[in-house]
């Protein structure tokens, strides 16, 4: 269907990710690089989470609303909110701290759940409620999940639309994952396979793209970006499923060459964040900020 302005609302993970070898903080998570990336190419999106009540929600909260959501939409819970810390160098990434935080299954209160069930499309993040999923199903909801490199943690009986990550080796098949996807109830099926390229099934017709090569400056959202684009160009533009495919490569490939997962300041780790978390990053050298 071809609709002008869809209402398109991400839930669940967001995140503040803490490059210590390089000294700086990005903002991003699934479900938020997403809604970002809609909204940055016109769309009426939403992105509906939540963080708790803490110095890095006010980060994350800044960077929402630079990017042009509504940071009310987002929920503050008692608790902390998500933390990533890890060093990245020479492209070599090794993680820390991956702490999910308040966001965790995030389930939207009423009022949030009566917007989702008014929305043309729904996406929900990693990590995501077992309970949500099986909601949106209930109720005929259009909706997506990215399972990422977790297949088969929640059930995925009727799900419309499931994201997945895929071996990016070429001598591996990816026709096994996409037949045990299909098995597990999903509709249609995207895999995604780093410079592989990507592949949508729909349970009739197995579609390939390529990936676009590019300078490499951060990987991360990539994945995120070729989302949003594929359900934006595939259903609410009337693409055919090669030229969305296509499109949401090129716009995967555009997000690697900035830091982060969608374009904003890019700000320096505050010396609290290190202060928290001393005990974690123990002897892990720090860039001077």
């Amino acid at each position: 269907m071809t609709t002008a302005n869809p209402n398109l609302i991400a839930v669940g993970d967001n995140c503040l990710d803490a490059y210590l070898s390089k000294g700086f903080v990005t903002v991003g998570g699934n479900a938020l690089n997403v809604a970002v990336q809609w909204r940055r190419h016109g769309l009426n999106a939403r992105y509906f989470g939540a963080l708790g009540p803490d110095a890095e929600a006010d980060i994350m909260l800044a960077a929402i609303e630079e990017a042009g959501l509504d940071r009310n939409d987002v929920e503050i819970r008692p608790g902390a909110s998500a933390v990533t810390l890890l060093t990245d160098d020479a492209g070599e990434r090794r993680f820390l701290l991956e702490s999910l935080g308040v966001g965790e299954n995030y389930v939207p209160d009423a009022d949030r759940y009566k917007a989702l069930r008014q929305a043309d499309w729904v996406h929900l993040g990693t990590n995501s409620s077992e309970t949500l999923v099986r909601r949106l199903v209930a109720d005929d909801v259009p909706f997506s999940i990215d399972v990422s490199t977790r297949h088969f943690d929640l059930s995925l009986h009727d799900v419309p639309l499931v994201f997945a990550s895929g071996p990016d080796d070429p001598a591996e098949p990816v026709e096994p994952l996409i037949a045990q996807l299909r098995a597990a109830g999903a509709r249609q099926v995207v895999v995604t396979c780093g410079k592989r390229g990507s592949f949508h099934d729909d349970r009739t017709v197995t579609s390939r793209a390529g990936s676009v090569p590019v300078t490499v400056v951060d990987t991360c959202g990539a994945g995120d970006s070729f989302i949003a684009t594929f359900i934006a160009s595939r259903f609410f533009a009337d693409l055919p499923v090669q030229a969305a495919l296509d499109l949401a490569a090129e716009r995967a490939s555009e997000t690697c060459t900035h830091l982060g997962g969608f374009p904003q300041p890019i700000r320096a780790i505050p010396d609290w964040l290190i202060d928290k978390y001393v005990d974690v990053i123990g002897s892990t050298e720090r860039a001077e900020t």
